[in-house]
């Protein structure tokens, strides 16, 4: 991946630039990527999906929880079906285990009623309303109080932050710039170019821009004189459990929804550990990430109503992430702006964003036509990128033959993911030369231990192969300095 663009006071000169590298944004770029357009990629964080993108829940929804008038629920049962192919094309963890949504009184099985007819009316594949006996057919580790519920089996799971670092690949490997810690300060017009200053003095030069900055695209629309409207954080707080926990279900499991949110979930991550939450709480500050005791203890009791053998004990972290709700419309934000020229929103993409993110970029490639941007498919777009392999994926044999290539696979840093060095080394080789970053790249300190045992070992790695001093690795870069000095 790579690629981080000009040195301060240099300019970038572009076609389109896109600011916000999280799913939506790198989506965006890489549906670009495939025509002769110069793009950047514009992030304000060390690395891209840093933003709302890294704290999910990781699910690709299965079309039947929104209304079909609104424009997320198209772009939902749009970008859904994408995902297979976008599978073979970028070799990012995904399964498409299915979704249940559990009913525990007949009142809810009313509701679930609504949910069928809403998924029958968007097109939802496959959906199914259930009765008691099929439920515990498809989950047996349900509460025993379920008197049915829904079946949508084209839902699934995959980890967020893998997906925008694959997506983010492959736009980069057809062309794309990729800006890293470029915040957004300043912007004016020259002629038909916007001018982007950053912080530290970078400026991009584009004939259009796409706002896709997540919390933050309220404050990016201000710098650029566009419309005016308020992104209201959303924390939502979650527990994630051991791999060895008896309580993964089979498939992502909802509650009856509310008003407010979805509801609590459990969910089986698509690497093997089992994820429970999130709350749903509006806040002020767009950097707190929090958590709080009494809301993961409302997490465990809210899981325990639809699988009981839930076990604070297979507790292995807590983390909170933040969604960007647009109040009061509540649906996605995605238009040419009215006041300023050439210059596209996309904002209030909460859930179900990270399922439809596909579909926005084909949407924004339109939108961006119809604004008058030429595009010209390329004629050697490649939009496959090369698979690496992981030490726990292959038998012993197999193995054998892979160490005889590279002996550093042979080398286990993290032990409880099974990630080899050979693995770490090509995420710093990648460009990811944070822990967080090698932590989303590879699930290194992703286990039992929480980076316990490997992070020095990451460190040291990281020194190696940049050269960087040890004072200068950070968690997740700006002042989350690791080590200070020496005792």
């Amino acid at each position: 991946m790579q690629n981080n663009g000009n040195a301060a006071g240099e300019r970038t000169k572009v076609d389109v630039a896109i600011i916000g590298a999280g799913v939506s944004g790198a989506c965006i770029a890489r549906q670009l990527s495939a025509y002769e357009t110069e793009v950047a990629l514009i992030e304000k964080e060390a690395d891209v999906s840093f933003g709302v993108s890294k704290a999910n829940s990781g699910i690709v929804h299965g079309g039947f929880h929104h209304s079909p008038k609104y424009l997320k629920t198209r772009l939902e049962i749009r970008g859904n079906l994408m995902y297979d192919r976008l599978q073979r094309e970028l070799d990012f963890p995904f399964s498409r285990c299915g979704i249940l949504v559990v009913a525990l009184n007949d009142e809810e099985m009313k509701y679930i009623d609504h949910l069928y007819n809403q998924g029958l009316e968007n097109g939802a594949i496959g959906i199914e309303m259930c009765s008691r006996e099929r439920m515990f057919e498809l989950e047996p580790k349900l509460e025993r109080d379920c008197v049915g519920g829904l079946h949508a089996p084209g839902g699934g799971v995959i980890e967020p932050y893998r997906f925008v670092f694959s997506v983010v690949e492959s736009a980069v490997k057809n062309g794309v710039q990729l800006l890293r810690e470029f915040e957004v300060v300043k912007a004016e017009r020259s002629g038909e170019k916007h001018i982007v200053h950053a912080a530290d003095g970078r400026v991009v030069e584009a004939r259009y821009v796409v706002n896709a900055a997540g919390l933050f695209a309220d404050q990016v629309s201000e710098i650029f004189g566009a419309e005016e409207f308020q992104i209201t954080p959303r924390k939502g707080e979650y527990y994630l459990l051991d791999r060895k926990t008896k309580s993964c279900p089979n498939r992502v499991l909802f509650p009856v929804p509310t008003k407010v949110s979805k509801g609590m979930l459990v969910i089986p991550t698509v690497e093997g550990t089992v994820l429970i939450g999130p709350t749903a709480e509006e806040i002020e500050d767009k950097t707190d990430l929090s958590t709080n005791a009494d809301k993961l203890g409302q997490i465990l009791d809210q899981a325990r109503k639809m699988v009981p053998s839930v076990s604070q004990t297979d507790v292995i972290a807590a983390f909170s992430g933040l969604r960007p709700a647009l109040l009061p419309e509540g649906d996605f934000y995605i238009d040419i702006s009215e006041k300023t020229p050439n210059f596209i929103q996309v904002a209030g993409i909460q859930s179900p964003g990270l399922t439809a993110a596909p579909a926005i970029g084909e949407y924004v490639k339109d939108l961006l036509k119809k604004a008058g941007c030429r595009l010209t498919e390329k004629a050697h777009y490649d939009p496959f990128v090369t698979k690496l392999p992981r030490i726990r994926d292959f038998s012993p044999f197999e193995a054998d033959d892979l160490l005889k290539k590279d002996a550093a696979y042979g080398n286990l840093i993290c032990r409880c993911e099974k990630i080899s060095e050979a693995e770490i080394v090509a995420a710093i080789h990648a460009g990811h030369t944070t822990l967080d970053g090698v932590k989303y790249f590879t699930r290194a300190q992703m286990g039992r231990c929480q980076g316990g045992f490997c992070s020095y070992k990451i460190i040291k790695l990281i020194t190696r192969e940049t050269g960087m001093k040890y004072d200068q690795i950070t968690k997740n870069g700006r002042d989350s300095v690791v080590l200070t000095g020496r005792l």
